[in-house]
């Protein structure tokens, strides 16, 4: 039995593509905010890049410097760096999701507009003889992933500051006190990234909708004449 969200092929060829004009515009609006979202994809790269760089930045003055005590400082913006890259990370790959989406809609759509432009890949021929070899090797073209690289990147950036923070962790043993600060700045540290993954998704199920509207009126003021 075919449950209420379900949303089959029959169904997308009912709403999409079996009327022309909307098969049309529907693809217009998938290649447009295909385009929107590559472009917030990047500007939200360059958005943690700066927290992160800031935040590096700020580490290696921290440790550079001649100040005594410095543990508080280091043990908070690795706590902030692994905040921003795991959000980075998060962010990502919700990116990528979205951007996936609009891809597969304009895969769906463009056979009976443009035909199957996206979606027949153009590539070189297979390199022949030792020199071309090299050259490819070196600096030919090759099917990676700019976002998946990305998101490889976010997360050695993560485990980075997750080392940097236990280096800058004081040594444990059961002789030392128990610093309060320290283990519930970590514990909140690991719980919002949890909650990342946890709490971040986007909303999947039915929407539900209340409106409400205000009433306006225009008051008249009723003037007597002497």
């Amino acid at each position: 039995m075919k449950e209420a969200n379900e949303f089959s092929g029959e169904d997308y060829k009912k709403i999409f593509l079996d009327d022309a004009k909307k098969n049309e515009k529907a693809l217009t609006y998938a290649l447009d905010i295909r385009k929107f979202e590559i472009d917030l994809y990047w500007k939200r790269a360059s958005y943690f890049w700066a927290f992160i760089a800031a935040t590096f930045a700020g580490f290696i003055t921290l440790q550079a410097s001649s100040s005594v005590n410095k543990t508080d400082l280091s043990i908070i913006l690795c706590c902030l760096g692994i905040i921003f890259s795991t959000g980075w990370l998060c962010v990502n790959r919700g990116s990528k999701h979205w951007q996936e989406n609009w891809e597969n809609h304009v895969d769906m759509l463009e056979d009976s507009s443009i035909g199957p432009l996206y979606k027949v890949v153009l590539t070189r021929p297979m390199p022949k003889g030792f020199q071309e070899h090299c050259e490819h090797l070196l600096t030919g073209p090759t099917s990676f992933s700019v976002s998946k690289i990305n998101q490889l990147i976010s997360l050695f950036v993560t485990i980075l500051w997750v080392v940097l923070l236990f280096k800058s962790l004081p040594d444990i043993r059961f002789s030392s006190p128990f610093n309060p600060f320290y283990f519930i700045l970590v514990c909140i540290t690991g719980l919002f990234c949890l909650l990342f993954f946890w709490r971040g998704k986007t909303y999947g199920k039915d929407y539900v909708h209340i409106a409400k509207i205000r009433s306006a009126k225009i008051k008249l003021k009723i003037t007597q004449d002497d």
